[in-house]
């Protein structure tokens, strides 16, 4: 059993409910499609008070399962108008689940800005906010530690958020009390401060209760064995990170650079130097003391995550992620790690979404008001940004907003939200998994970033697209990290095991698709009654008509040819 909350934030009414078997496994994505079609919110203004913003952790959440802590943040997107739902790692799932809380609502808004903190006796309290105002992340984080102790775990909205940027994610502490694991996308953050919520604080307690915990257990025990005997976790997302993908996309020609002017930054076959990637920045982090492998959740053992230093051994950031460096690095014409650093550095203590933000910089240096590579001009930005001044509240509403009023000629988004770090002219797989999705141009919907389509047919690439949605949908709606998919897709029966003994179901292996399968089906029935229409689906125009070098190659489908695809999900 687990405890939901609606918080009815106009006079701080709450309702509590019980959640039992397959109300507390049908989570996340799932529980935040159908919650947004049950309060019929299709049509309405995204920062209005009627929008309500869902926090959803998964079935393990509060144990030691490996990769089974992620939140997600549900709500109508500010800035595509459609479904968004954007999950983070960190501690908030965890901590909810050790209090036996499956997740919270926000309704309506606060009539003054608020810290609401659950407590580990089941309580809810609404402190004033004042005193973190207008501050960095970092800062806020401090003084909420400082108040509430150090067994916390927190979500922030950040300075950006409390002016309603669109640039705005919802930050989460890490294990080590950092603010920096963002749900990012989608202009969650906003919505946090159309509501006046500064922050949510959540106590840390013990073990959540299940119907059979050594079952349970001992399932959290096997998961971990797998998940230190695979290959693809050990050989390259625990050793490498997601800055590997860095490497392959710029040898394979689908790495964004200088706002998608072309897919490759450095011809390392012609002895040119690589330094945005794994292969460069894991020796150099490494030598001057920093972490390549780390956890950003509690039990996690894929350890994904890293803390980049300076030259004399400093923290800059945590993590330095291969989005991030493409979009807010390579896409800039960054080409020195230590720059990105820097600058990922300041977008995490605003709380913004390194891809939205990179994608709208590079925009703004395509029209002029920067130049590419300008470290000083990038860092200058966010600081206005930070601010609010009158440039700062116009490029803080996201790459589609701030190009349009450049009349920028490269526009990169898709149903208005900025792309992920992947040409779609070269990186097809992801690109129509970006087109179809509901959630705007997000790549997590459907990556498949190493899928060679030259050779390939539209029909055999949306074939494949589905199949990975569909999966990722399903580990969206448990709160279950995608980078333990290696390990989840292939052992579903033993998944539906656990789960059974932890919430008493009587799941099959075939519960895990038919539940991506639903909120998949959910994420288009919303984007409908909002009134999106295949040409929502359309790339921007220069992916059809300009060569990318060097492929010299251009994008193929359009929304028409792809609209269609969850027609093909089983009825």
């Amino acid at each position: 059993m687990r405890t939901y909350h609606e918080i009815r934030l106009s006079d701080r009414h709450i309702t509590s409910k019980e959640l039992h078997g397959e109300q507390v496994i049908q989570a996340g994505r799932y529980l935040i499609a159908k919650t947004l079609l049950e309060m019929d919110v299709a049509s309405i203004d995204p920062l209005s008070p009627r929008n309500p913003l869902i926090f959803s952790a998964g079935p393990f959440s509060g144990t030691a399962w490996s990769n089974a802590n992620r939140i997600s943040v549900g709500c109508k997107s500010p800035l595509t108008g459609g479904v968004k739902e954007a999950n983070g790692g960190g501690t908030f799932a965890y901590a909810l689940g050790q209090i036996n809380t499956a997740g919270l609502t926000l309704l309506d808004a606060s009539p003054d800005w608020v810290v609401i903190h659950l407590t580990k006796g089941g309580d809810i309290e609404f402190d004033d906010a004042a005193p973190y105002m207008g501050k960095g992340n970092f800062e806020v984080a401090d003084q909420l530690i400082e108040k509430y102790g150090k067994r916390v775990a927190l979500a922030i909205c950040g300075p950006v958020g409390e002016y309603q940027g669109l640039l705005a994610g919802v930050s989460f502490t890490d294990k080590d009390l950092r603010p920096t694991r963002l749900a990012a996308r989608g202009g969650v953050g906003a919505v946090m401060g159309s509501k006046k919520v500064k922050a949510i604080v959540v106590d840390m307690n013990k073990m959540p209760t299940f119907e059979e915990p050594k079952k349970v257990t001992a399932g959290v025990r096997k998961y971990a064995k797998m998940i230190q005997e695979d290959e693809v976790v050990q050989n390259g997302y625990r050793p490498l990170g997601t800055m590997a993908m860095a490497d392959f996309q710029n040898q394979f020609g689908g790495l964004p650079v200088r706002n998608f002017s072309a897919g490759r930054l450095a011809d390392t076959g012609a002895g040119e130097e690589f330094k945005m990637g794994a292969a460069y920045i894991g020796p150099l982090n490494t030598a001057r003391g920093g972490e390549q492998s780390h956890a950003c959740m509690p039990g996690c053992l894929i350890q994904c995550s890293n803390i980049y230093m300076d030259a004399d051994g400093n923290e800059v950031a945590s993590p330095i992620e291969y989005e991030t460096l493409g979009l807010l690095g390579t896409n800039c014409g960054l080409s020195d790690p230590d720059d990105l650093a820097r600058v990922n550095a300041i977008a995490n203590d605003l709380g913004v979404d390194t891809i939205e933000t990179g994608a709208t910089l590079a925009v703004l240096m395509e029209a002029g008001v920067g130049e590419f590579g300008d470290v000083e001009f990038m860092a200058d930005a966010l600081d206005e940004i930070r601010q609010g001044t009158e440039n700062g509240r116009i490029w803080a509403q996201g790459t589609a907003f701030a190009g349009a009023h450049y009349e920028a000629a490269r526009i990169p988004v898709i149903k208005g939200q900025a792309l992920g770090a992947y040409d779609p002219r070269v990186v097809e797989g992801t690109g129509l998994g970006m087109m179809t999705t509901a959630q705007g141009a997000d790549h997590t919907v459907g990556n498949l970033p190493r899928l060679d389509t030259s050779e390939m047919d539209l029909e055999e690439i949306l074939a494949q697209s589905l199949v990975v949605q569909t999966k990722v949908a399903a580990a969206d709606s448990l709160g279950l990290c995608a980078f333990g998919q290696t390990v989840t897709n292939t052992n579903t029966d033993f998944l539906a095991e656990t789960l059974n003994a932890a919430h008493g179901t009587s799941l099959d292996a075939g519960f895990f698709d038919a539940l991506g399968s639903d909120a998949l089906r959910l994420e288009r029935e919303f984007n409908d009654k909002a009134g999106f229409t295949d040409k929502d689906d359309e790339l921007p125009t220069f992916f059809y008509e300009e060569e990318l070098p060097p492929s010299g190659r251009v994008a193929r489908f359009h929304g028409a040819d792809v609209h269609g695809i969850y027609e093909g999900l089983p009825s």
